[in-house]
């Protein structure tokens, strides 16, 4: 008996594996609860519903802030929530995105979230891997958290002063990878990737929906936006369970908001802003801990809430003066 317990207490990434095998089975679980029980058949998921569901995401995720205070003690709460702040601020930009990518494919609002729900669980797994990645390479490499610094502040930078641009869809490397290389579908199968039928010649063959290439995409899209995210958390910490646990809760609670930010992702205009000088800071964070010493967590878990916050409030009040004075126009 003790030969099949001794395994769960082995160390694995700087964690015992039963802490790693708590979380995944709370993610799990709430993946289970969110297809199998509130959503069991397509449908449009409302604004009001959309709330209370992300409410009880952030909720969650809060409360097991709360557990890793408890655990590991207040510096790794005030990582955990450093990170799980500003994943979730960026991922705003994520939902624009994903918003072109319905609308570029015509996907039924009923379908939208069967998308979502899939493009979750390949994003626990992409993010875990990229993660093990990047702890591998700081543990034996420390010189590449430089390089994620001024990554993040030519990042920062550059998104102050980039001009909005809606990216061009129809001519996405991805996207024309995969008309080239697959079958796809003149249409939606109800809700199914893939279906087998007829093809031009008569004979029977696999075929790829608009539904899939649409999945993919939104995997992609966050593949790029993980390029931003990962390194700002590893700014903050190199503890891998707490950049994996931040990250994995912050996309959970974005998709379940999804259906209510789609259709206001236009009044946070001014957040980016917000958002580039955080990723300024923490980029500037990496060098000013080498040269002067690591500064107090909860600093950073203040400028990066302020920040944010200013953001967006900046982003609903200069919306709505505009607004206000569109009628006049």
């Amino acid at each position: 008996m003790d030969s099949l317990i001794a395994p769960v207490f082995l160390d694995f990434m700087g964690k015992p594996v039963w802490v790693w095998l708590t979380f995944v089975g709370l993610v799990l679980a709430l993946l289970a609860f969110d297809l199998g029980i509130l959503n069991r058949r397509d449908r449009e998921i409302g604004v009001r519903e959309s709330l209370r569901l992300s409410a009880f995401y952030i909720a969650v995720a809060l409360l097991f802030g709360g557990w890793v205070w408890w655990s590991m003690g207040d510096t790794a709460a005030a990582q955990y929530y450093t990170g799980f702040f500003i994943e979730k601020s960026l991922s705003l930009d994520n939902v624009f995105i994903i918003s072109l990518i319905f609308t570029y494919f015509s996907v039924p609002r009923a379908y939208q979230h069967r998308v979502l729900f899939w493009g979750i669980l390949g994003v626990i797994v992409m993010r875990g891997l990229m993660i093990a990645a990047g702890a591998a390479l700081v543990s034996e490499f420390h010189w590449v958290l430089y390089v994620f610094g001024a990554f993040l502040l030519l990042t920062g930078v550059k998104m102050l002063f980039a001009v909005d641009k809606e990216p061009d869809l129809a001519n996405n490397p991805a996207l024309r990878f995969l008309n080239r290389h697959l079958r796809i579908t003149d249409g939606f199968r109800g809700q199914k990737f893939f279906v087998r039928e007829a093809g031009p010649d008569g004979r029977t063959a696999l075929y790829a929906t608009p539904l899939f290439l649409a999945l993919m995409m939104v995997e992609f899209a966050d593949l790029i936006f993980a390029v931003d995210s990962v390194p700002a958390i590893f700014a903050i910490t190199t503890d891998p369970y707490i950049i994996y646990t931040s990250n994995i809760f912050a996309i959970l609670g974005l998709r379940a908001l999804y259906f209510a930010l789609a259709a206001m992702v236009h009044r946070f205009r001014y957040l980016k802003y917000a958002l580039a000088l955080v990723l300024v800071f923490i980029g500037g964070k990496i060098f000013y801990t080498q040269i002067f010493g690591k500064p107090d967590p909860l600093v950073s878990l203040g400028v990066t809430l302020t920040l944010i916050a200013g953001g967006v409030a900046v982003s609903l009040l200069k919306t709505r003066s505009e607004g206000k004075r569109l009628p006049a126009e």
